[in-house]
Formats: structure tokens, C-alpha cells, sequence
């Protein structure tokens, strides 16, 4: 399909959307941002991933190896939610009220994860501004199969090294994801023939040269950082190096696999609506921890400017206006579901349905904080006040 340019989309196509309205004073209190949460949210992960990479260190040291193995998987749950979920909430700019530690964690964590926070802002304010209308928006695209084929979970749980089904923006697996950091280091854009990701990419190169050329720069200090690693573990003979720095982030990638794609997938695209596009679901506590409290989507979506450790009280402020959030193993036989539908009739969509009280348009004023999507746009595409 060929699509507009993006500089195009911009100044024609406007999404009216339906933002579900909230008390007077809600959205400004819920807006606000906490470091101490912030530190609990990014500084506990971080310690996570510390520990469970000295264990993993540990037990390879005295040659344990079941119990390295053992570590070496928790260490991979742990660490994958770093690549697009820790550094997605950071990208925002809405995790710590001190702006520069917002930056501090972004670059730590896509630094251990191999990723690219410079294309991505760019990826992601469409994604917010256009959700799901492919004209603007092409980090997802649906349909999304929800695979549970045998080959691809062997990868999610040993190591994930060639792609992740869903997956538009992002380089997929350990190998595909070295190769197209190689190739952003050099300016290189991958073929935009090969794959969705592929076209995408080059259109907010295209659209956001500034951003590209940061991309560029980001992507050497990437493979400096991971060049060290692996040179150090080469003179030192420490092999287990590589194992808990580099690779870690596409390791037991199981997990964040089950979590993330019921974001969006099997619902439906074109709609303004995003209690039709977006899925919220509850999970215990400890999986919300790692996932950054992003199964509260569809509130992200709608007010992106709340940051994530306040979202399930902005559920509740508005949940007469919501459906009512899944389960994760719901959430899955709805996909498996509609996956199976959209194989006899491909234009099936998931329509998710809504509580008596819900509405279908506003009445009052809308609050001017509620299209904030915090800090994400970069420079090119900050909108004017």
C-alpha cells in the first residue's frame, strides 16, 4: 500500500476523539509526577535486573549450572521489560517529576535493551496522535496474529533470536536487531519492501531528518557499548558477560510477549473511539511492576499525559464510561478468537462492548490536559500551544 507523506498527514488528518470526561481538578491531579514513584518504578527495576544478573554471575562463577540457568532465565523476564516498556513510560517524560532523571533512566535502559529512543519518540507521538489509522500510524498494524506456534515460544523462552510476531516498530530479535543497528549506524535504511517496519522507518526518516540523525548517533554508542562488552569478555575469558548485558533483554522474553500484545491486537483500527482500539486488563502486582503499569491502556491511550503509577486510579474515575477491563488469559481467548475468525473473514474486527452508562460523545468542554501525550515529541513535531 502506498501511504501520504507524513508532513502531509499532519496538516490534513485530524482525529476527533473521545476522551471519556472526568471531574473538575481529576486530570490536573492525576497529571502530576512523583520522583519517589518514579525511583520505585525505575530504580526497582534497575535493581532487579542488577540482582538477577549478579546471581546469574554468581552461579556461573562456582559453575552451577542449573541454578545459573535458572538465574539467567529470571534475569531475561526481568530485563525485556526494559526494551519498550521502560524506556516507553520514559520516552514520555511522566515517570520522574526531575526532568533529567526521566533522560538518566531513558538512556540506561536503552542502552542495556539496544534501543532506539530517537526513532521511536518520532513512532510513537503518531502512534498516539493517529492511533490505530494507518494513514498516521504504523507502528501497529492489524491484523496481529496472537502466535502460539512452537518454534516461536521455544525463542521466548530460551533466546528470542530472530523476530516477535506484533512487532512493528522495533528490530525484533537479538540477530535482526544487531544487523539493523549496524545499518542505522552507517545511515542505512533497511529495504521498505522487506517488511511493514521497514516502510515505516523510512517515512519518519523522511519526515524527521533531526531525529535520523540522532538515531545515527545512538546506534554507534549501541554497538560501542556492546562492542566493550563483548571485548572485555573475549580478553578476560568472563563469557558470561554478553550473556547478562547484551543478550539479556531477548532473553525469557515470554512474559513480556503475554503481557504486551493484547495492547491492540484483534480490536479495531479506524475508530476515534478508544475503548474500541485499546484493551486494559488486571494482572498481580508483580507483573504490573515489570510491565510498568501499562495494562492500563486504554487510559494511557486516552490521556497520555497521566503517568502510569497514577492509571489505575484514573480507571476508576471514569470506569461508568469504560468496558470492564479483561483478564490476561481472557484477553487471549478473545485474540485466539478473533485471530481464528479473521482467518475465514479477514475484515473481522474484535468490537468491544461498552456498560450501559457508557457515552458515545461529550457534553462538556474537554479539560486542555487531556491530549498531553507528557514529553514524548521530539522537536519536529511538537504541536504549537
Amino acid at each position: 500500500m502506498t501511504y501520504r507523506e507524513l508532513s502531509e498527514v499532519r496538516k490534513t488528518f485530524r482525529v476527533d476523539w473521545y476522551r471519556c470526561p472526568t471531574r473538575p481538578g481529576t486530570l490536573r491531579e492525576l497529571s502530576r509526577r512523583s520522583d519517589a514513584q518514579g525511583w520505585f518504578l525505575a530504580g526497582g527495576h534497575l535493581v532487579l535486573c542488577i540482582i538477577t544478573g549478579s546471581l546469574a554471575f554468581h552461579f556461573w562463577s562456582r559453575e552451577i549450572w542449573l541454578a545459573f540457568l535458572a538465574a539467567l532465565f529470571c534475569h531475561g523476564t526481568v530485563t525485556a521489560f526494559v526494551r519498550g516498556n521502560s524506556t516507553h513510560e520514559l520516552g514520555h517524560g511522566t515517570v520522574f517529576k526531575t526532568k533529567w532523571l526521566n533522560k538518566v533512566f531513558l538512556y540506561i535502559f536503552s542502552l542495556i535493551g539496544w534501543w532506539d529512543p530517537f526513532d521511536y519518540a518520532s513512532s510513537h507521538t503518531y502512534h498516539h496522535r493517529y492511533t490505530l489509522h494507518p494513514e498516521g500510524d504504523r507502528e501497529v498494524l492489524l491484523p496481529v496474529e496472537p502466535s502460539l506456534a512452537s518454534t516461536f515460544m521455544l525463542q521466548l523462552f530460551t533466546v528470542n533470536l530472530l523476530t516477535q510476531p506484533g512487532r512493528i516498530f522495533g528490530k525484533g530479535g537479538f540477530i535482526s536487531t544487531v544487523i539493523l543497528t549496524v545499518l542505522a549506524a552507517f545511515g542505512r535504511d533497511p529495504d521498505a519492501d522487506k517488511a511493514p517496519a521497514n516502510e515505516w522507518i523510512r517515512a519518519l526518516h523522511r519526515d524527521q531528518p533531526q531525529e535520523h540523525r540522532n538515531a545515527m548517533v545512538w546506534s554507534r554508542i549501541l554497538l560501542l557499548f556492546h562492542g566493550a562488552i563483548l571485548v572485555i569478555a573475549v580478553i578476560t575469558g568472563l563469557w558470561v558477560l554478553p550473556l547478562i548485558f547484551s543478550v539479556s533483554a531477548f532473553t525469557a522474553n515470554w512474559l513480556q510477549y503475554f503481557v504486551n500484545l493484547p495492547q491492540h491486537c484483534g480490536l479495531r483500527d479506524d475508530t476515534p473511539d478508544f475503548r474500541k482500539s485499546v484493551r486494559s486488563m488486571k494482572l498481580n502486582p508483580f507483573f504490573s511492576f515489570l510491565y510498568w503499569r501499562m495494562e492500563w491502556h486504554i487510559e494511557h491511550h486516552m490521556f497520555a499525559g497521566v503517568p502510569c503509577y497514577n492509571l489505575e486510579k484514573l480507571h476508576k474515575a471514569v470506569a461508568h464510561d469504560m468496558p470492564a477491563p479483561r483478564t490476561l488469559i481472557g484477553a487471549w481467548k478473545e485474540m485466539r478468537e478473533t485471530w481464528r475468525r479473521q482467518k475465514i473473514d479477514p475484515d473481522y474486527q474484535y468490537d468491544t462492548p461498552l456498560p450501559p452508562t457508557a457515552k458515545q460523545a461529550r457534553e462538556d468542554a474537554p479539560d486542555q490536559l487531556e491530549s498531553s501525550i507528557g514529553e514524548l515529541a521530539p522537536a519536529g513535531l511538537q504541536e504549537s500551544p
